[in-house]
Order: C-alpha cells, then structure tokens, then sequence
C-alpha cells in the first residue's frame, strides 16, 4: 500500500465549546465548525459576555475616512460564527487515459458525460462544501457510496494520503481520474408536490472539471466521517457569487442545509461583480495547473524487471494545484490587527477559507498582540479527524483590517480562535479569515492566480438591507419605525450610522439618498 503526507487545511472537523459553571455564559447551539463539523455549545468567560444567536451581536453601519479617497466600512462585533457555503456536487465518469496520451492535468468544462453505472444523478448527487482551505477534492465515505463512487472502478487498488488535522491524521483513498460538477443549492426542487426531499431536476448549466483524481473516506466505523468538500483547485477555474443577501435552504436525505445562493461562471464571461475588492494570491507562487502525481512505473518492479517493466499510471495523490511547488491556496496579501496598543501590521501568510465560519490567529500573531491563553474571553473544544479532542483559547481582539481596492474593509471586536494550522509554504499560517467577517456582505471569488494569469482576487458589496437597519442597538433585525426615527433625528447631520447612501460609499450628510434606501427596505426581515 501506497501512502503519502498531504496537506489539507481543515479538515480539522469539529469545534465544540463545552464547560459549564455558574460564572460563565453558556449555552446550545448548532453551528456548523470547519468542513462541515458541528459547534454544539458555547463558553465565554465572566470577563465578557457575548451575545446569543437569539440576540445578535450589535452591527455599526458606519463609514469613516481613513485616508484620502478610501473608505473603510466599519463592522463591530462580527458573530463567532459564520455561514456554510453548501453547494450541490455530482459525478461522471470523464476521464483521460493517461497511459496513452501522458495527461495528468484537470480540465474545467460543462457539465459532460453519465454518472457512475447505476446511480441516478438526479437523486444521487451530494451537497459538500465549496472551501478554498482544501487542496484537493475530498468526498466522504457515505456520499462516495450513495453517488457510486466507493468501489473498483473508481478507487486505486492501494494508494492512500495522510488526511492531516490538529489531533493527527487518517487515510484516505486516492481515486482514478473521473468528472466533479457543482451548482447552487437553489438549482434543487421538491421530488413531488408537498415534499420536502429534493431531487436535481437538470444538469444544464452545471460546471465542474473532469480528469481530476479526488480522495474519498474510508468507512469510518465509529470515527467521524470526512466532510465532502471541493477544494480550491476548482475554484481555480471559476467566478464564484456567494449571494449572501438571499439563503436558500434545500432538503437532501432528510437533512436541511441553509446556505447563499452561489453561482459558477465560467472565466472571461464578464460576469456582474462589485467594484470593491480584496486582493488574493495563490501561495506557494508558481502555480501553473491542477493536476495529479505518478510515477509512471513501479520503482521496485522496475529494479527486478528491467527493461520488461509493467507501468503504472494510477494517481498517487488526488489533483492539487502544482507548479514550482504544490498544493497553493488563495492568501489574503496583508492584513492588520490591534489589541490596545500591540499591533500585527501587513501579516501577509493569512489565508482565505470559505470552508471556516470562524477566524483563526496562530500563535505568533497571538505572541505579537500580547494575547494570554490563560486570560481567555472564551474557549472550543476542537475535536480532529481521528475523533480526538484538543482545547484552543478564543479571544475578542479590538480590530482587525483588511486593505481593498476601494473600500478597506474594518472589524471591531472581532472573535478568533488561538491554533497554529500548518501552511501549504511550509510552516504554520498566520491564520484564516473565515466567514464570520462577510455575513453583510454579498462576495464574488474571482479565480486564476496561475502563471500569466490574472491574480484572483475576492469581490465584495455591503447588503443594503442590513444598512437600512439603523437602529436601535443592538439590531433588531427590522427596518421599521425605529430605524426612520432614527434616520429623522440625524437629518441633515453627517452621522455615519443613517448616512447609509449611496451604498457602499456614502456622501457624508444624512438626506434623501438615505430615506429611500430606507424606504426600500420598509418592513423588510432581515435574515443575512
């Protein structure tokens, strides 16, 4: 049996916050942690109390200058948690013979070819994660035997990776190269009328690529299963929208799962962005294809046989980005934090995970903002992909800023997690942004980033409807009478809160402009 070390950032799984006393606020909840884990219940300690998901954190919907001709927006208090970019995944068996052409690469494309011998793709698909913190595409052990996935004509015979996490690793096994395609959870409908499972009605429009070699879990018995996940090597190829002004919420095997409306564009398509826009890069540099590894030949065959040897083409790892180096990421290209007066200024080794609903500081960072894990505002419980559980310190730091072309983007009082995560580069990351920072914010993935390329880059614009709920605070979640009382009193003032038009870069005078945003979101609920 084959066997080699591959990074793969999170799939760390669960992160649960336990322990109870008298002097802590606690309590239940049901969040999703990293690659589709669960967060069963909260901690903080008696230093700082946060508020529950029944009473959301307060929102400032400010917009300060802070340097000539850029705008920063300014969120306070940003959840712990954020939301879960489900997607809907379905195979086919479009595949390159290697053997005969020597191609390894993978190959963006629509949608192509039939699903694995048996299966129906209507009923069969998966719904997985669409995470940018995962180098390869990882399809866990159950969703692999409903969609037709777990058996010989799709798994090696003996070629298995290390699945790394905080508590250790698992193996997974390494597939043949075969076809994923991926789409929006709203892409679902009811199988009839009245229920609530859904089937996918079509097949057109989806995009994916084929001739990529994934890895899928091996039965877990009592253990945890690995998330399914599509990892940065397809968002590569794509622009990806996260809508997250408009959740949808589909039904499959008898799970719901709420996530932004997301839609795949193919490249060069000029699909509607926004004009603000967090540069990315893919780390490590050099990047050039996605593709997997082989060797070709058997190295022990080839010493006893020589010059009668057998080839061997079956992929040794699943398809990761390559190029001077392997398995890149996309990588915020700088960032600050301040906690009082200790700053971290341009930390460049943060990377960007959609597949994280919380943010991640290592302890370097930590070290640098005087951070002590014995004078914790909160604590998780993190449990790995063995089913082993470690402890990790949270913190509420005073800021954190990301610099954009256009607006900069400014967080206050914003909720990490302590844990050194290892980097694609080597070492360990500075951390992770995860999507606990874009709640209010509607994104578009710009991919590339590979040789000649374009660098991707993450778009964003504010939710207007969120910007329409001025007051009181914290936030009732409503546009209503408060919010125009509010607005009537900052009339004609430059108060940064009702100064909320023209959206995403406000004029500095509460007027007009501002009533009507308002009034187009009269008496509208807000569920970001």
């Amino acid at each position: 049996m084959t066997s080699k070390k591959l990074f793969l950032i999170h799939f760390s799984a669960i992160i649960v916050l336990i322990g109870f006393s008298a002097s802590v606020h606690a309590e239940k909840v049901d969040w999703q942690g990293p690659a589709g884990s669960k967060i069963k219940d909260i901690r903080y300690f008696p230093k700082q109390t946060q508020p529950s998901e029944s009473s959301p954190a307060p929102i400032e919907a400010a917009a300060i200058e802070s340097t000539p001709g850029v705008v920063s927006n300014v969120i306070n208090s940003p959840p712990v948690n954020g939301f879960v970019p489900w997607i809907v995944i379905t195979p086919t068996n479009e595949s390159i013979d290697a053997e005969t052409t020597g191609i390894f690469d993978a190959f963006a494309s629509s949608y192509v070819n039939n699903p694995p011998f048996g299966h129906d793709k209507r009923t069969d698909y998966m719904i997985g994660l669409f995470d940018t913190g995962a180098s390869t595409h990882v399809i866990g052990y159950q969703n692999a035997v409903q969609a037709g996935l777990y058996n010989s004509t799709y798994l090696t015979e003996d070629n298995y990776v290390e699945v790394s996490g905080v508590t250790g690793s698992v193996e997974a096994h390494v597939t043949w190269p075969y076809a994923l395609f991926v789409t929006g959870l709203d892409a679902l409908e009811p199988n009839a009328p009245g229920e609530t499972e859904m089937v996918l009605p079509t097949t057109t429009g989806m995009l994916g690529e084929y001739n990529v070699a994934t890895l899928i879990g091996q039965n877990p018995g009592a253990g945890p299963d690995l998330a399914t996940a599509i990892g940065t090597p397809m968002s590569v190829f794509y622009d990806t929208r996260l809508d997250v002004e408009h959740p949808v919420t589909a039904t499959h095997n008898g799970t719901d799962y709420t996530a932004p409306r997301i839609t795949f564009y193919e490249k060069d398509t000029s699909a509607p962005g926004y004009d603000n826009y967090i540069p990315l890069e893919l780390k490590p540099l050099g990047s050039i294809s996605v593709q997997y590894i082989t060797y070709g030949f058997d190295l022990e065959d080839f010493l006893a046989n020589f010059p009668n040897i057998e080839l061997d083409y079956s992929p040794l790892t699943p398809s990761i980005i390559i190029g001077t180096s392997s398995q890149s990421l996309f990588f915020i290209h700088g960032l600050d934090l301040t906690e009082g007066s200790q700053t971290a200024q341009d930390k460049n080794r943060f990377m960007l995970d959609t597949g994280a609903q919380v943010t991640v500081i290592g302890t370097r960072i930590a070290a640098r903002l005087k951070l002590n894990p014995d004078n914790k505002d909160f604590e998780v419980e993190i449990e790995g992909v063995t089913g082993d559980s470690i402890m990790a310190p949270g913190f509420f730091v005073d800021s954190l800023n990301i610099p954009a072309m256009g607006q900069w983007l400014e967080f206050t009082n914003v909720p990490v997690v302590l844990l050194d995560i290892s980097s694609p580069e080597g070492g360990k990351l500075d951390g992770i942004i995860g999507m606990n920072l874009f709640t209010e914010y509607n994104l578009m993935l710009r991919g590339g980033g590979f040789m000649l390329q374009d660098d991707p880059r993450l778009e964003f614009e504010r939710i207007q409807s969120i910007l329409a709920d001025i007051a009181p605070e914290p936030r009732d979640g409503k546009v209503n009478m408060i919010d125009f009382s509010a607005m009537s009193a900052a009339w004609q003032t430059n108060n940064t809160t009702a100064d909320i038009a023209p959206a995403g870069n406000p004029d500095g005078i509460v007027d007009l402009q501002d009533l009507i945003m308002l009034a187009d979101y009269w008496l509208t609920d807000i569920n970001p």
